[in-house]
């Protein structure tokens, strides 16, 4: 809204520097005649009767047109610094993008690991219960030692409070994928996972080129481009307010009295003005615009810094992740062939049910931290896009286009860019 506001005050702007073109009617009546006389300077005698040359109903109209030569300077000048505006309000559209698009990467693969692991931790939740409510009957029938059982119960509690961690965070991963895609709290909805998950992909840019993109990309460093822009146009702004103000201006009149020769006619003329107390203030208003162009680059200078230091700790993080997944993906592998030989082991009666539980929840916790540091990884995929300044999408939408064909031509830019990350 904001940029298409901005674009809007630019739209506007540009009227300003036409000619103004001004239309007047007027009528004027009076009660009685307006007459007068005229009285020699010399002899100081009355020199004519009383007359008149004017009706008493008069109507009169004009059309004219005026260019001031210093307003169009000026307005030449607003008009550039507002299409700067609009441009800065559009490079922050851009970074509101390409945040959300950072917002549903990281959402969207914790949202998938929860659909996962949804029914495996509904089913350990309820053995777990089960398990838990036997213990305590043989516990109260005094089936069992007091102290190996308890052990049991708590082991149980402890397995079952992870559980429930668990489902929470997953529940909160789909409320707040449902927000960015603006869905109601209370919307129900499924994902259509993945076939296979990502997988950390070598960095084929140098820390340089990375840098190189950056700075022609993010759009805080073309903010402030345009805002030293538009600090340079203040400076050429004071200086066109200090000269003389030159105006023409030319027109059709008519009027309605009979007493007139020309009831009609063309009017033409110039006239000039200087505002004296603008001239003495040049100095100090020239001063100011300078120190706020000044400060402009300096807040740009501090920018750059701050978008190379950004490129450095999401490449930084991305590989630390990378090494991270494989770490968690190896336990979780070793996990799982560890629950496989239990199961063997439980279906022979050689392993306790109490280890089954211990494994089966050993297993999705280490598949619940590897899918976590898998989200984390690609948030710090879309994070190193984002430090780029790279668009979610390469072409314009206006809301016209179809779901499945964005949907597509995004999944063939997505696929490309995973392939290989900065």
């Amino acid at each position: 809204m904001e940029a298409d506001l901005a674009q809007a005050d630019y739209d506007l702007s540009r009227w300003d520097m036409l000619p103004q073109i001004v239309a007047n009617g007027q009528y004027y009546g009076r009660s009685n005649e307006a007459g007068a006389s005229s009285l020699s300077l010399l002899s100081g005698r009355q020199s004519l009767e009383p007359s008149t040359s004017q009706e008493r109903d008069i109507y009169t109209g004009d059309l004219t047109a005026s260019w001031n030569i210093l307003d169009f300077g000026l307005s030449k000048i607003r008009a550039q610094q507002l299409g700067d505006e609009a441009l800065i309000q559009e490079e922050r559209r851009r970074k509101a993008i390409i945040q959300i698009m950072e917002d549903v990467h990281r959402a969207y693969y914790r949202a998938v690991s929860a659909e996962r692991l949804a029914s495996r931790l509904r089913a350990l939740e309820g053995d777990v219960s089960s398990a838990f409510q036997t213990s305590r009957q043989q516990f109260a029938l005094r089936r069992t030692a007091p102290m190996p059982a308890l052990s049991y119960q708590r082991e149980l509690n402890d397995i079952q409070g992870q559980a429930q961690r668990l489902t929470r965070d997953m529940q909160m991963a789909k409320l707040e994928l449902a927000a960015l895609m603006g869905l109601a709290p209370d919307q129900q909805y499924s994902l259509q996972l993945p076939e296979q998950m990502p997988r950390p992909n070598r960095m084929v840019m140098t820390y340089e080129e990375m840098i190189d993109q950056a700075l022609q990309n993010r759009p805080e460093i073309r903010e402030s481009l345009y805002a030293q822009r538009i600090g340079e146009m203040e400076i050429k702004k004071a200086t066109l307010e200090a000269l003389p103000s030159l105006e023409g201006f030319v027109g059709i009149d008519a009027s309605s009295n009979d007493f007139l020769f020309n009831n009609d006619w063309a009017g033409y003329g110039a006239r000039a003005s200087w505002n004296l107390l603008k001239v003495f203030s040049t100095g100090k208003r020239k001063k100011k615009a300078k120190a706020q162009a000044a400060l402009e680059r300096e807040r740009g200078l501090a920018t750059a810094m701050a978008v190379m230091t950004q490129v450095g700790v999401a490449r930084t993080r991305y590989e630390s992740l990378a090494s991270e997944y494989k770490t968690a993906s190896d336990g979780a592998m070793v996990q799982g062939d560890i629950l496989g030989q239990i199961e063997s082991l439980a279906k022979a009666s050689s392993a306790s049910k109490q280890t089954l539980i211990r494994e089966r929840m050993n297993s999705i916790l280490s598949e619940a931290r590897r899918d976590a540091v898998m989200a984390e990884m690609a948030e710090a995929s879309a994070h190193i896009y984002t430090a780029l300044g790279y668009d979610p999408y390469t072409t314009a939408i206006d809301g016209t286009e179809n779901i499945d064909t964005i949907a597509a031509d995004l999944k063939v830019l997505w696929t490309e860019r995973a392939r290989a990350p900065g």
